[in-house]
């Protein structure tokens, strides 16, 4: 699956195109190598998202295309404490 659809329907970010500009701008990294939006997310991979000062860090724990909002959590391991995200523009 793309990393930006994956941390849209992981709800580690909130929406694609927000995910896939954080990618183009080279915020994100998978494996410690900067992920296009169109990169592949397999289980086991680290995800990497720099948000101002702060990384948080994700493990993939599963891939599935579509899932409830309850479910979202279990599809991934936050290996860092959260960070707050500053509301996004509508």
């Amino acid at each position: 699956m793309r990393i930006d659809k994956y941390l849209k329907v992981s709800r580690i970010i909130k929406r694609r195109t927000v995910a896939n500009e954080a990618c183009t701008a080279g915020r994100v990294t998978i494996n410690d190598k900067v992920a296009k939006p169109g990169s592949e997310v397999i289980p086991g991979d680290i995800i990497a998202i720099r948000f101002g000062e702060r990384t948080a860090k994700y493990k993939v724990l599963s891939v599935a295309e579509t899932v409830r909002k309850e479910q979202a959590a279990d599809l991934f391991e936050a290996l860092t404490p959260s960070v707050s995200l500053p509301e996004e523009a509508e």
